[in-house]
């Protein structure tokens, strides 16, 4: 009963950071959200007797795919709001 419990719980937690990853405009919290993603799944993966498979998650998904992400947001501008205002704008003046 509690083993269900707490799938369901992290099923919750995972669909929330997902959706929130989808939905941020700031790449470092999106890509924070896709470690908590990642997290998730390797709890989930190591509850349901696989821990071979939780172990490759947390080192791929949480560690390594997390800190490349970060680096490279880290090593470029992050003007997201400034170049989609401007896309939007100039979507705009092409249609008219």
């Amino acid at each position: 009963m509690i083993l269900l419990i707490l799938l369901v719980v992290l099923a919750v937690v995972l669909l929330a950071a997902a959706v929130y990853a989808t939905i941020q405009k700031d790449l470092l919290y999106a890509v924070l959200a896709t470690g908590v993603v990642s997290l998730a799944l390797s709890v989930f993966f190591y509850l349901l007797q696989a821990p071979d498979v939780a172990i490759t998650e947390a080192a791929i998904g949480i560690a390594l795919t997390t800190i490349i992400f970060i680096i490279t947001i880290r090593n470029t501008t992050r003007d997201e709001d400034k170049y989609s205002e401007d896309m939007i704008n100039r979507f705009k003046t092409e249609k008219e």
